[in-house]
């Protein structure tokens, strides 16, 4: 859990600044499930370059209430919970001092997401809050206000949780929640999870990711580990401590997420060396007649495919329906073995490549345009899919035919350039598998918007 906030203060001498207003958004990694916002009287006067930058003069504090009078729900709404903030060192001596004049010993575990983007994020011109979400694409209002500037933190953070590709930030979030140190009971960790489409982390007691699975019902998928009762679900069960997840809104996205993180994170319970996903594959030669074959044969890293398929059946399925869709010849598809014509030419729905009556040119047009539609070598786009939210999209980012990475939008901020998509985008490994996910995703979801760049 993590207590996101902006603190606005008087200016002055160090250590002797004090706070006009403060937002707090309590955070669980996917939603804010609880804020507190209030001015504060600082029993001080504000420096006037202050009063300029945030419009908070001392008129507006008369009645405000004093930080005494607003400690108890910050120490209740932070209790638990990692202190998140845009130059955190500076918020949290800011709130130290304050609870210190109360004789209070405040202590917090702290995140700043200027370190984090630093990390995460490199390369951007400035780090200021105001640049950098401007940079990222997310909307933020009342600037230099503590609501205002919380809530684009908000947005911040879960950029930055989602670009956390090792999942430090997680981790390190487990291992501090003193409630997580002890054995749950199973029920308990099923209760808090949503049946939601994402990918799940279950975690043993030092927070280390034991096991990282992706589904479209995450509740009813760890229940089935729980109840289980096969070797490796009793290890699970066994090993367990605690479950987070990352919602995805898109199957695609939770696809890609989960082949890219088990090769990174390497869990014990998942296969060590995960085998390749698919085992056929489409290719495509040219005969003595020049007329452009096509096969499915066994997946052969050492050859160029043109798109790849979960097994033997799943292939022949694919090319007996594009056989059809694109007016192809059975024989030169690979599927009616013969010397001469092939059955479709006998019944008039083939135009006779099979015996050379159709040319070569004709024949050959119709096999790239089901080339061309089924593989994105060299092509440069980006697929449109569901996102986490209703105002949002994921986005699949393919250069030169290589999978860059994918991030998620807010379709109040329109993305018409190409810097600014890729500075959302968490970069991720182009292999066979994530090839292999996106064409088998695009030929079964025919709808999934792609834009071409």
């Amino acid at each position: 859990m993590y207590a996101i906030l902006d603190i606005e203060t008087t200016g002055g001498k160090y250590n002797e600044e004090g706070i006009t207003e403060i937002a707090i958004y309590k955070y669980d990694g996917h939603e804010v499930v609880d804020q507190f916002i209030s001015l504060v009287n600082p029993e001080r006067d504000i420096q006037p370059f202050v009063v300029n930058l945030t419009g908070i003069n001392s008129n507006m504090l008369r009645n405000a209430p004093k930080f005494y009078e607003v400690a108890k729900r910050i120490v209740e709404i932070t209790t638990d919970c990692i202190i998140v903030a845009h130059n955190a060192q500076f918020d949290y001596r800011i709130l130290r001092t304050e609870f210190g004049r109360l004789g209070f010993e405040f202590e917090r575990q702290s995140l700043c997401t200027v370190e984090l983007s630093k990390k995460l994020i490199p390369g951007q011109k400035s780090y200021s809050l105001g640049k950098l979400v401007r940079s990222l694409g997310i909307p933020v209002a009342d600037r230099h206000r503590a609501s205002g500037d919380a809530q684009a933190t908000v947005k911040l953070f879960k950029l930055l949780l989602a670009k956390d590709t090792e999942k430090h930030i997680i981790k390190n979030s487990v291992r501090a929640n003193p409630k997580l140190q002890l054995e749950p009971k199973h029920i308990d960790i099923i209760a808090d999870l949503p049946s939601i489409t994402g990918v799940y982390y279950i975690h043993n007691a030092e927070g280390e990711i034991i096991y990282i699975g992706k589904s479209k019902n995450i509740k009813k998928r760890i229940n089935q580990h729980f109840t289980g009762t096969n070797a490796k679900s009793k290890k699970i069960q066994a090993a367990v401590s605690s479950v987070t997840y990352e919602a995805t809104g898109s199957e695609l996205v939770a696809l890609l997420k989960e082949s890219e993180e088990i090769k990174r994170v390497k869990p014990i319970f998942n296969r060590a060396l995960r085998r390749t996903i698919f085992t056929h594959a489409l290719y495509s030669f040219v005969d003595e007649n020049n007329y452009i074959n096509l096969k499915i044969d066994k997946a052969d890293g050492r050859k160029k495919p043109i798109t790849t398929f979960s097994n033997r059946q799943s292939g022949k399925s694919f090319i007996t329906n594009a056989v059809e869709e694109y007016n192809l010849c059975q024989k030169l598809a690979g599927l009616y073995k013969t010397k001469t014509s092939c059955f479709n030419y006998e019944v008039k729905l083939c135009n006779g490549a099979c015996i050379e009556k159709e040319p070569p040119e004709s024949y050959n047009k119709r096999v790239n345009n089901l080339i061309t539609k089924n593989s994105y070598a060299n092509k440069n786009m980006v697929i449109i899919d569901r996102g986490r939210d209703v105002d949002e999209r994921s986005a699949i980012l393919i250069e030169n035919g290589v999978f860059v990475g994918l991030g998620f939008y807010n379709l109040n901020y329109q993305i018409n350039n190409i810097d600014v998509l890729k500075s959302i985008i968490t970069p991720m490994a182009n292999n066979r598998d994530t090839q292999h996910i996106i064409q088998s995703y695009l030929r079964r979801y025919k709808r999934t918007k792609v834009l071409t760049l």
